[in-house]
């Protein structure tokens, strides 16, 4: 992060993270998929949602992780995060081991070969999908 203050207060000069601010602005929601890293979530991560503010604001997000424990503690990490960027995180989420993780990458296997994680999908896009319509609607009378 390198501007001289939060967006809250000072918006970015970066051209990079002005368009991310546009384009993060024209979503109604989020699925996050993050990796665990030194229980918590990539630095990489926690840089770009710091270049945006007031894009995120009232908007639902939904999680995937993965890693270890099912990148459980970087999905719970990212759940506070994004609640300082007034972000609703969902309680459904997808948490894929390390086993199945390095299944799906190295040996080319799919969520379908494990139903449990696969069963798991559906509850967290319903939750979201309806979130982001009730939170849309929000948004709208808000700025009517």
């Amino acid at each position: 992060f390198e501007e001289q203050a939060s967006p809250l207060f000072v918006p970015p000069k970066n051209e990079v993270a002005q368009r991310w601010a546009r384009k993060i602005g024209e979503l109604d929601g989020f699925v996050f998929v993050t990796a665990e890293y030194n229980h918590g979530i990539p630095a990489v991560l926690k840089n770009t949602l710091d270049y945006a503010y007031a894009e995120y604001n009232r908007k639902p997000a939904a999680f995937v992780g993965y890693g270890g424990v099912g990148g459980a503690r970087a999905v719970e990490q990212l759940r506070l995060v994004l609640s300082e960027l007034e972000v609703a995180p969902l309680r459904h989420a997808v948490h894929v081991g390390g086993s199945e993780f390095l299944a799906m990458f190295l040996q080319g296997k799919t969520f379908a070969e494990f139903p449990y994680l696969d069963d798991t999908v559906k509850p967290m896009l319903d939750d979201l999908v309806w979130w982001a319509n009730a939170l849309k609607a929000g948004r709208e009378r808000k700025a009517a």
